[in-house]
């Protein structure tokens, strides 16, 4: 069975499909990447808007953030085994319409215990989405790219979440993050019929497989992932909080956090240009080394200054180093399946940076979540050195 055999019957027409490797379509697959998990790039309006809107207290709210982020981990893991036998088109075309469902249902609910159970299911779906279009993009010419443009598009309308939402929630309630979401959805929905037909690559033999990806730098690829996404996403998930712990105006935050993510949208861009042009160790070291310095800086967001900048440079890295990152898993593997592998390892640390940010917040240690934070970039950084240098010796000369 192949996806693009939509119906026998002579009348209907195919809808014309975009060059599966030109830029636009790059576009539409980071839409198809962002849908299931585009809460996460709203993360911070999301859990202060459980809080101030549904009545949360922030360990609920933290907790309800991370079993959505949870389940898609979890639907991640099961796209790996499924990417192979199921036509990733209809698939992704049935995903969608469940998360849109969910979506609304979530606009009438304010229990917490209810809210985490639907959350969790909301991410099974949505992990299982992210994970087929990662197994796409893997199967495209240039997958480091198509992630960059992935972090371009989830910064530019994070950018926006970030900054509008949070002002939204004291109008509208609490169901106007999750209205958000289902809107998204459905532009993805409508999007997803004009891309191509992205056919997998033979299956190699499972002895050939195995001899074909190398398993030590790849795990070191995969715990690099996880402790980059808890530590930074473990932060901004409660970066409001920080900020009006610090003494600074909702307006202020809000308006910060929305240019940061447009700015940082630039750390994906420059990935977008060059690729690997400089191998992945030095990107990677430098993105890594500048990650730290701006995490370190929100000890000083009693600073409006230092925290618009602290904000700016950890988005900007952020989107910078997470292609390499992810582009590594597939390096490693000439099957496909590590792509949607690396993506599960990139939602458990998206899932678990909250769920222990929320017993460290609970207490008000914000000083304690960033060095915790700062901890987890410094061991992610030790992980990647291993697989990017051996990558990098691996390139052909320039």
């Amino acid at each position: 069975m192949t996806d693009d055999v939509l119906a026998a019957a002579p009348p209907r027409r195919r809808l014309p499909h975009i060059p599966e490797d030109s830029l636009l379509a790059s576009v539409l697959l980071s839409f198809l990447a962002t849908a299931g998990l585009f809460y996460v790039n709203i993360m911070a309006a999301l859990v202060d808007g459980l809080i101030s809107g549904a009545g949360l207290t922030p360990k609920q709210a933290g907790l309800v953030a991370s079993a959505n982020v949870y389940g898609a981990a979890l639907g991640a893991l099961i796209a790996v085994f499924i990417i192979r036998r199921l036509p990733w088109r209809p698939t992704a075309l049935s995903v969608l319409c469940g998360l849109i469902g969910v979506d609304l249902i979530s606009t009438l609910i304010k229990a917490p215990d209810l809210l985490i159970g639907l959350r969790f299911f909301h991410g099974l779906m949505g992990g299982l989405l992210v994970g087929v279009a990662f197994a796409v993009i893997a199967r495209t010419r240039t997958p480091d790219r198509t992630f960059g443009m992935l972090l371009v598009v989830q910064f530019g309308l994070g950018g926006l979440g970030l900054m509008f939402l949070p002002r939204l929630v004291p109008v509208f309630g609490h169901g106007v993050l999750f209205l958000a979401l289902a809107a998204f959805s459905a532009v993805t929905l409508a999007m997803t019929p004009f891309l191509g037909v992205y056919a997998p690559r033979p299956a190699p033999s499972p002895l050939a497989a195995r001899a074909a990806t190398r398993w030590v730098p790849l795990i070191l690829a995969f715990a690099a992932i996880f402790l980059f996404q808890a530590a930074n996403m473990g932060l901004a998930a409660y970066i409001i909080g920080l900020g009006k712990t610090a003494g600074l105006e909702l307006g202020l935050i809000t308006s910060t956090l929305g240019a940061a993510n447009w700015i940082g949208a630039l750390g994906s861009m420059l990935v977008v240009a060059i690729g690997v042009r400089f191998g992945r160790f030095w990107p990677l070291m430098a993105g890594l080394a500048l990650t730290l310095g701006g995490t370190w800086a929100f000890h000083f967001s009693g600073l409006p200054w230092i925290f618009l900048i602290a904000n700016i440079g950890t988005a900007v890295t952020w989107a910078f180093v997470i292609p390499y990152l992810l582009g590594m898993c597939a390096a490693f593997d000439t099957v496909g399946q590590m792509a949607a592998l690396g993506g599960f390892f990139s939602k458990m640390g998206l899932a678990s940076g909250p769920a222990l940010a929320a017993f460290v917040v609970a207490g008000g240690q914000y000083d304690g979540l960033i060095n915790l934070a700062v901890a987890g970039l410094l061991l992610s950084g030790l992980a990647s050195i291993a697989p990017a240098l051996a990558l990098d010796r691996q390139r052909p000369p320039a």
